[in-house]
């Protein structure tokens, strides 16, 4: 016993050293923050599935700026939009960089992509590609074509229940949707038709985001990294990884088999990258990890936060029947009388796009913006930060402050009606998609697709909950992960407007 006593005072004594002189030769304080623990600091006090409200909630105590101590690792919380901008704008240059985690390195290809990779020369360049190559207007415009296939079908699949009478799982039908319309315009192909099962498919997806989302202690206590393998997370991660390995492996191949005649007709986002890999033109070689790599973001960023956010916008318009009666008076008011809205219809819908700004503002599909990671020292918010602090900025908490919006949690899509407040990453109290070098550069594509399924659903239908239940009845609850879906489905009945 005196053996393993004096084991622990040996590993603790360096580290409360350390902390001691980290703490003395800052030249300002740095920020406050609640108590920790020696060793693990405040981990033991944070829920990682209920992180963002957890933060909110300190943020009340210790203001727009606080500091957490995970493990080893210093980190400071943002929530207000001032302290916002001076990370963002300000000093962008300083900030944009990611910590390195475990389970996102494995299942980005060691960071081989745009979402979780070092800030450095191939990043820039691999955000060149998307900008250029993969996001820009005419590229997401080249596949309208895709978006208006699968949403008819869908039409077609809510048109049955009617016939039917039977209730429409919304949540599921909007999940389904999102994936076959990200991979037909990514890989090709409509997995659901092509031999691997919907269920299979969402499952590998769903412990995708819970391996990205993982507490690996070996991130903020690396000598404690054996924990995790007790606990079967690099199990279940290699597993995970090998799986979607496998299965970018196979879209590859079909796409580099000149035998291959069914990919022609379209050009693909697997094209267009395998394409580019042959140029050599970058500041490095384009590899196969690169182009998994990026394939992984399209897939799990693509697909789970348009999905969870027509889910959001569904739920906050059942629940609130005269903005839903309100949109669909402005959609189906046009003149011209049509099966269906197509993209070029949808464009002067101002109340529409509104809905939607205010559903990103309640149930944005990641409340916590993915961490940066500082560079060098810097001072934000009058405090001195140093390098290599992890930086977690609120967006949950900024779009919910008092201090900026009027009512903040009530649903009311006319504030945006009234303001030139958009989501381009430049009014930073309104940043579903980030800002900075590290805004997400899907936006233009997220929003096509959030505007013709939306628009489409409710101009088509009208929409009523279950016989026996009433709109209080709907609830908020959401499931842990980087996109915040909602916990219990979304189950409405659908009708034909007379």
């Amino acid at each position: 016993m005196l053996s393993l006593i004096l084991l622990v005072l040996c590993l603790i004594f360096p580290l409360l050293m350390f902390f001691h002189k980290r703490r003395r030769t800052m030249n300002a304080p740095f920020p406050p923050g609640p108590r920790g623990l020696p060793i693990i600091g405040n981990l033991h006090q944070l829920d990682n599935s209920t992180l963002y409200l957890q933060l909110s909630k300190l943020s009340k105590i210790y203001g727009p700026i606080f500091s957490l101590q995970l493990g080893l690792r210093p980190a400071i919380v943002v929530s207000s939009a001032k302290i916002a901008k001076e990370i963002f704008k300000d000093n962008d240059h300083v900030f944009c960089n990611r910590p390195i985690l475990y389970g996102q390195q494995k299942l980005s290809y060691n960071g081989s992509e745009i979402a979780f990779s070092q800030y450095s020369d191939p990043w820039r360049d691999l955000r060149k590609i998307c900008n250029i190559h993969i996001f820009s207007v005419k590229r997401v415009s080249s596949y309208s074509s895709i978006r208006k296939f699968e949403v008819k079908e869908m039409i077609k699949k809510i048109s049955n229940n009617v016939t039917s009478s039977v209730v429409t799982n919304l949540s599921e039908l909007l999940i389904s949707l999102s994936s076959k319309i990200i991979c037909r315009v990514a890989f090709g192909r409509r997995y659901e038709d092509e031999g691997l099962e919907s269920s299979k498919f969402h499952g590998m997806l769903h412990e995708f985001e819970a391996m990205l989302t993982a507490f690996f202690v070996s991130d903020y206590i690396p000598f404690m990294g054996w924990i995790d393998k007790l606990r079967g997370l690099h199990g279940r991660l290699d597993r995970n990884f090998k799986e979607f390995d496998e299965f970018y492996q196979e879209i590859i191949d079909e796409h580099l088999d000149p035998n291959e005649q069914q990919f022609t007709s379209e050009k693909v986002i697997v094209d267009v990258l395998l394409q580019l890999k042959e140029k050599r033109s970058f500041s490095f070689d384009i590899t196969f990890d690169h182009i998994k790599g990026i394939l992984m973001n399209m897939l799990v960023a693509a697909t789970d936060t348009t999905s969870a956010t027509l889910v959001w916008a569904m739920t906050v318009l059942i629940k609130n029947p005269a903005v839903m009666k309100k949109v669909q008076q402005e959609i189906r008011s046009s003149r011209v009388k049509k099966d269906f809205l197509d993209e070029d219809d949808i464009q002067n819908f101002s109340y529409l796009k509104a809905v939607i700004k205010e559903t990103l503002r309640l149930f944005l599909p990641n409340p916590l913006l993915l961490p940066r990671e500082s560079m060098e020292m810097c001072t934000i918010g009058g405090y001195q930060i140093p390098a290599k602090t992890i930086v977690y900025v609120n967006a949950w908490a900024i779009h919910r402050d008092s201090n900026v919006w009027k009512d903040p949690e009530e649903f009311y899509p006319e504030r945006f009606l009234e303001s030139s407040i958009n989501f381009l990453g430049q009014d930073f109290e309104f940043i579903p998609f980030g800002s900075g070098r590290r805004i997400c550069p899907g936006i233009s594509m997220a929003v096509a697709s959030l505007e013709l399924i939306l628009a489409n659903i409710l101009y088509s239908f009208d929409w009523e909950l279950p016989h026996g239940l009433v709109k209080e009845d709907v609830d908020f609850e959401r499931l842990p992960g980087i996109a915040q879906h909602k916990k219990n489905h979304l189950c409405l009945f659908a009708k034909v407007p007379t």
